[in-house]
């Protein structure tokens, strides 16, 4: 399940996300669910406040420094990877 926390400063970041609008530059298409029971795989997030809660942990910044490009997508059945990539199973773990 995919719980997120969003860190202040790069360096304690796991991983390093640009937040795009365009879905054809998008890595990965992200929904934002409302509880940690819908959180499934790497595209249906739970965004958490507490550090100890999440199983992954990101840095919002610019496309030159991001290891993933994400946008948010309104459906479940949007969510997920538009292509291969090396961190594919690192959100949902």
């Amino acid at each position: 399940m995919a719980r997120v926390y969003q860190t202040a400063s790069m360096g304690e970041a796991h991983v390093r996300v640009a937040i795009v609008t365009d879905r054809g530059q998008a890595d990965l298409l992200v929904h934002r669910v409302g509880t940690w029971g819908l959180a499934r795989g790497d595209g249906l997030w739970f965004i958490t406040r507490d550090k100890q809660d999440a199983t992954v942990w990101i840095h919002p910044c610019s496309l030159g420094m991001a290891q993933v490009r994400v946008c948010f997508v309104d459906t479940y059945s949007e969510a997920g990877w538009q292509r291969p990539h090396r961190l594919r199973g690192r959100f949902g773990n």
